[in-house]
């Protein structure tokens, strides 16, 4: 069973129960930006607790992976109106269609040529917006993959998980793809970032598992204690821990560089933890879909 006793766990209500806290990131203002991808709101969390929100044009859009951009205000991905959207530190926000029609925008990540980088799960695409509103798209050489995640790697390319590919995906800033199939079968890896070790660390929703790859292509895996626990989401702290969401587990996990894993029960029973985010203020935020986003002290 997870513990709960290495670390203090708080939750802060920040919406209704059915408004679903999912996507959260650092903004340039040292707030937590989190979506409510079933309310069509964006929400701003301060680490002294104070909470506000900012509705968008449709309440339906989906709003889904949230992400700072090279230009000092927040992106974000639509996913069921398939647009991108931008929200500055003040609460205005735009939208940006993409070419293809019914896309669905996942993953967002900024690159470094300060552009935005995007997966389409609905269409094999990798993405690419600039600041300007600019779309650019690169079709993946798969089918029916679900490109999900997506983070800037050390080496200035993208790598993306594919969620029903089964693979580890890297593109380039020119569109060259390399795909890496992951060992373990349907691992369906879903959430990835970038390690402070040099490689990009990924969690495996059907295997049950962390993994990394290495700027090569070497892959390795590490079980879960509960390979039920379905992880989602996966970030790293200042001391290059990898911190995790358990979906199904209603926990969050740690692994260190050498594979060291530890879990911490969440208080709430149920409360579906999704996208996780490290603070100016060193503790580690997670966004809950019951309405709430916890805190834990690391």
């Amino acid at each position: 069973m997870p513990s709960t006793e290495a670390h203090v766990i708080t939750e802060v209500p920040v919406a209704e129960a059915d408004a679903g806290p999912y996507g959260i990131t650092v903004g340039p203002d040292g707030a937590l930006w989190f979506t409510l991808v079933h309310a069509g709101r964006i929400g701003r969390l301060t680490p002294d607790g104070a909470c506000e929100q900012y509705a968008l044009d449709s309440a339906d859009c989906g709003p889904t992976v949230i992400t700072p951009g090279p230009d000092g205000a927040l992106w974000f991905t639509r996913y069921r109106d398939h647009r991108i959207g931008r929200i500055t530190t003040d609460g205005q926000a735009v939208s940006f269609a993409v070419p293809t029609a019914e896309g669905g925008p996942f993953g967002i990540a900024a690159a470094a040529d300060d552009a935005l980088w995007f997966t389409l799960t609905n269409a094999d695409r990798i993405g690419r917006i600039t600041t300007d509103g600019q779309v650019t798209e690169f079709p993946l050489p798969v089918d029916h993959a679900f490109p999900s995640a997506i983070t800037a790697g050390p080496d200035g390319a993208l790598w993306f998980t594919l969620n029903q590919g089964n693979a580890i995906g890297r593109i380039t800033l020119d569109g060259e793809v390399t795909l890496h199939p992951l060992p373990t079968p349907q691992a369906a890896p879903v959430g990835l970032s970038a390690g402070a070790d040099g490689k990009l660390w990924f969690v495996e929703i059907g295997a049950g598992q962390v993994g990394h790859i290495d700027l090569d292509g070497a892959i390795t895996e590490f079980p879960l204690p509960d390979r039920s626990a379905r992880p989602h989401a996966i970030t790293v702290d200042s001391a290059g821990t990898c911190w995790f969401t358990q979906w199904a587990g209603n926990s969050v996990g740690s692994i260190t560089a050498d594979g060291r894993i530890e879990e911490y029960a969440l208080p709430s029973p149920g409360s579906e933890p999704h996208g996780l985010a490290v603070g100016v203020d060193g503790a580690l935020y997670v966004a809950l879909e019951t309405g709430a986003v916890a805190r834990l002290k690391v």
